[in-house]
């Protein structure tokens, strides 16, 4: 009995360690993509707009942007503010109570 016992501790602890390991993995993957530059395509995307929608956001200033040979990038690190400066709540007033 003690056994089983000894083997499932150790097997609760291999799972401990393996879910550090992706935490800490997947921690460092979000800190490299917010450094990468992506392009009209993935913006469109992620934001679900058109390519117009995106041209006007980068007409007035909306959006920082990049553009080399005709081709436009973005960081992800604006991307993420943009969403950010414009998220609403409407169950929070302005004073931050319900």
């Amino acid at each position: 009995m003690t056994e089983i016992i000894d083997l499932l501790l150790a097997l609760s602890q291999e799972i401990k360690d393996l879910k550090t390991r992706i935490d800490i993995t997947r921690a460092t993957r979000v800190e490299r993509l917010k450094d990468t530059w992506i392009d009209n395509q993935d913006v469109m995307q992620m934001l679900h707009i058109s390519q117009r929608t995106l041209q006007t956001l980068r007409t007035n200033g909306t959006i920082p942007f990049s553009r080399i040979r005709g081709k436009f990038y973005y960081k992800v690190t604006d991307i993420e503010k943009l969403l950010q400066d414009h998220y609403y709540n409407p169950n929070f007033k302005c004073d931050g109570n319900k």
